[in-house]
């Protein structure tokens, strides 16, 4: 009998939810049986801002636990990741992406536009905190820690102290919680972090058989929309303290698919806001994020990030799906 695959995990609900979706995901392909392996993060065990807490937080101790081969294979929410690769480690599937927008989940039902100023909105993301301060609608924006449940318990729970919480609508979804959401944010007003919503499928570069079997689980539009976001963001070398957003989407053009990729940099406090848009061929996803990426810096972007901690190549961590 084949040994079951070991899936190393986060503990978390989400983490948990999202993993045992890819575990049997991957048992319907390929017959393989996988357990779920926790692994407790640096990040799990902090409750500091996530924006303080350094690089990979949610990521390295899984990584740890591919390279000692105390499992087979690890699921990370893509946007934990480092634009850097990891040595010996090896993205062998990007599952079908969810939906990549942001939520707003609010006493009364309100959406955004019928908060009164002064609301009180709490949010874990500085890129969140920035956009919803450049709207000009006289929020109280505060950053919160927390998995889901806490954080809707902050808004829902009979100790609520918020008026309305901003997160990421792919793990209200993967956690059948839709329907506290009160409204679904254009990204238009709120575009998404760099990968949001996407999953990344990591094993050991040399197991070529196990690289093969993942493969199934690779959703081709998903792994270019995140790749061109991405690229955006290495190229931009953003600190964790600088609010970085993009989102592409790819859609059928005049001569086959093309990527839409939109890219921003906003200052903490909303006031500088640049944002730029490219399209390419999904083959070129890579390149179309440097190059926008080079538009913003050449519109001042490396002053926003200058300002806000200019980082090196790779260092990016913009926190929990959750």
């Amino acid at each position: 009998m084949t040994a079951p695959l070991r899936l190393g995990t986060r503990g978390s609900a989400l983490a948990m939810a999202q993993s045992g979706q890819v575990a049997e995901a991957l048992t319907a392909a390929t017959g393989r049986t996988v357990e779920l392996v926790e692994v407790v993060t640096a990040g799990d065990r902090s409750s500091a801002p996530v924006h303080r807490l350094g690089v990979g937080v949610f990521v390295s101790a899984l990584r740890d636990a591919l390279t000692a081969g105390t499992i087979d294979l690890a699921v990370h929410s893509y946007k934990d990741l480092p634009t850097a690769g990891a040595a010996g480690l090896h993205i062998a599937a990007v599952p079908p992406r969810q939906d990549p927008r942001d939520a707003l989940v609010a006493k009364g039902g309100r959406t955004l536009a019928e908060l009164p100023p002064g609301a009180v909105v709490g949010t874990g993301a500085l890129r969140r905190i920035a956009q919803l301060h450049a709207l000009g609608l006289q929020l109280e924006v505060t950053p919160i820690r927390g998995n889901v449940d806490t954080r809707l318990g902050r808004v829902l729970g009979p100790d609520a102290d918020l008026d309305a919480v901003v997160l990421a609508r792919a793990g209200l979804a993967r956690l059948d919680r839709t329907d506290v959401i009160t409204e679904t944010l254009d990204p238009m007003l709120m575009l998404p972090a760099p990968a949001q919503g996407a999953l990344a499928v990591e094993c050991r570069s040399d197991n070529p058989d196990l690289v093969e079997l993942l493969a199934v689980l690779d959703h081709a539009p998903s792994r270019a929309a995140v790749t061109a976001e991405r690229a955006l963001l290495a190229t931009l070398e953003a600190g964790c303290s600088a609010p970085v957003a993009a989102y592409a989407e790819l859609a059928e053009g005049d001569n086959g698919d093309e990527i839409y990729l939109r890219g921003a940099v906003i200052s903490p406090d909303g006031t500088r806001d640049l944002r730029l848009s490219r399209t390419g061929t999904p083959a070129d996803a890579a390149e179309i994020g440097k190059a926008l990426a080079a538009e913003l810096l050449e519109l001042g972007a490396d002053s926003i990030l200058g300002h806000e901690g200019h980082a090196g190549p790779g260092t990016q961590q913009f926190g929990s799906t959750e």
